[in-house]
This record gives C-alpha cells, sequence and structure tokens, in this order.
C-alpha cells in the first residue's frame, strides 16, 4: 500500500465551492488507488467538461480533459491501446448521462476494461444550476422555474437492464465505504460503474448533505449481487436510495480480449513500434 500524497500536485489552487463534494471523492479516489498500490505512471484519469472533470487537474498522473459528454469514448482507447493501464473515466451527472448518454450506453455494451465515476450531484454546477438529467421532479432553478416535470434518469436501472458487468452507488460523505466501493470497482474486470451522491452547496439547496444522508441507507449482507432482477428492484427504489454495489458479472469477456488483438501477442499495441512502422511503411509503398 502506498501513501495517497503520491497523487498530490502540491500548492496549488482549487477551483470548487467550499464545502463542495468534489474535495470527498478527490480525496476517496486518492486513498482507494494508493490502497490499491496503483502508481501514477500505471494511471490514466479521462473526463469530459464540468466541475467533477476537474478532478484529474489536482491529481499527480496521467490525464486526458476532453470534451464535453465525450470522457469514455478516449477511456474506452486508452484501455484498448495500452491494457496495462488502470483507466478511470469522471465526470460529473451532466457530462455522463446527459451529453455523454449514448457513449454510455455503448460502453456498458462493449465491457471495455475501465471504471466510470460520476459524480451526481442533480445539477448543472459549472454553467450555474440548471436542472441536470438526475434532477428530481418538482426542482426548481432559474431554468426551470415552475420545477423540473421530467422523470429522472435512472442510470443504474440502465446499466442492470443492460447487463453492466459491475453496477454501484455511493456517496461522497461517507468515505470509508465510497472508498471501498471503489477499490472493488477499480479491480474489477469489465466496465463498472460507480454512481456517486454528492451535494452541490451553491446551487442545489435541496439534495444536501444532510438530505443524502436522511434518503439513503446501505444494502446488506443479504443482497445477493449476481442476482440481476434483485439487482433492477432494488435501482429503481425512490423512497430511500440504496447504496452499495447492486450487481456483478464477472462472466463477460472485456472489448480488449474481444477485438482480438491480444490473442496472439500480449505486448500492448501502443508499445508495438516496429510493428506499426512495417505496417505504416507497406500502407505509404500501396498507395504509390
Amino acid at each position: 500500500m502506498m501513501e495517497s500524497q503520491i497523487y498530490e500536485m502540491g500548492d496549488i489552487d482549487i477551483a470548487w465551492c467550499p464545502g463542495c463534494g468534489n474535495f470527498s471523492i478527490l480525496k476517496i479516489l486518492k486513498l482507494a488507488l494508493s490502497e490499491l498500490g496503483i502508481k501514477p505512471e500505471k494511471l490514466v484519469l479521462v473526463s469530459g467538461i464540468g466541475q467533477a472533470a476537474k478532478i484529474p487537474h489536482y491529481f499527480k498522473t496521467n490525464f486526458f480533459n476532453g470534451l464535453h459528454g465525450r470522457a469514455i469514448p478516449p477511456a474506452t482507447a486508452i484501455k484498448a491501446v495500452n491494457p496495462d493501464l488502470a483507466v478511470i473515466a469522471e465526470s460529473g451527472d451532466g457530462d455522463m448521462y446527459g451529453e455523454g448518454g449514448n457513449h454510455l450506453i455503448n460502453a456498458i455494451r462493449r465491457n471495455p476494461d475501465i471504471t466510470n465515476i460520476v459524480h451526481n450531484n442533480m445539477v448543472y454546477g459549472l454553467t450555474k444550476g440548471q436542472a441536470s438529467p438526475t434532477s428530481q421532479i418538482g426542482f426548481k432553478t432559474p431554468v426551470q422555474v415552475k420545477g423540473v416535470f421530467l422523470e429522472p434518469f435512472n442510470p443504474l436501472a440502465l446499466a442492470v437492464a443492460l447487463d453492466a458487468s459491475f453496477v454501484a452507488r455511493a456517496f461522497s460523505g461517507d468515505i470509508e465505504q465510497t472508498k471501498d466501493i471503489l477499490i472493488e470497482a477499480i479491480s474489477h474486470r469489465g466496465f463498472a460503474l460507480v454512481d456517486i451522491f454528492q451535494p452541490c452547496v451553491s446551487f442545489n439547496k435541496v439534495n444536501t448533505h444532510k438530505w443524502f444522508k436522511e434518503n439513503t441507507y446501505y444494502l446488506n449482507g443479504s443482497h445477493d449481487s449476481s442476482d440481476r432482477g434483485n439487482a433492477f428492484q432494488k435501482a429503481i427504489e425512490t423512497e430511500k436510495l440504496p447504496l452499495g454495489i447492486f450487481y456483478k458479472n464477472d462472466k463477460k469477456s472485456t472489448f480488449e480480449e474481444n477485438v482480438g488483438v491480444y490473442s496472439k501477442n500480449k505486448e500492448p499495441l501502443a508499445l508495438r513500434k516496429e510493428e506499426r512502422m512495417k505496417k505504416l511503411s507497406n500502407l505509404i509503398k500501396s498507395k504509390r
């Protein structure tokens, strides 16, 4: 086990409001990765746009910060060309479930060996408080002045319905429990979705730290995470929202295994320099 300070950037400015749940998620992710012994050079964080998407900026490691809603495609590609890396795609509920919703669906179908962490504060924080896909019915904003009337997007129900290989939900206020969930998700072979509830202290005065504490509960030891039907039933509960690992399917092959490029040669594609140059040379010759 390494010390989490290995990922620290030193004395830097962090552009989050005091009390933001992102601070906890940043801390928890560093703790989980250090406990797993994943060195900074063996890790890649990939994000889109938003307050949550700034996490890689505050992390001493490799990262790719791309377009709004487009974290998952480059994360999939990075893992495909270098399976030896630990790859984490992380952003907010707007970025992943709104702009990035189609990428989420197809990543579940492909099952790349990446972890997808979604900071779910039920609001667009970067753009000053519009309703997000997970905002609850009745939630009022400067844009939705009469309150949200759309049914909230349920990422866990979607993921279980599509047979995602790992589905979990956590709360940023519970350090140890969330750390343990992230450790399992990152260790899992295949696509792992972890939806993390977090308060937005500036633009969401409804779903506060207190609200999450009062309206969530943890799945107990009797929950069978291999039972897909039961996992779906838990995912659609609304009276109180369950936390924990909902579903795991360890029998699915990964995208990297299925594409076939490693069936005979285990060397990462990114490191096959001689092979790449030979193929490029042959391609150039064929066009002359």
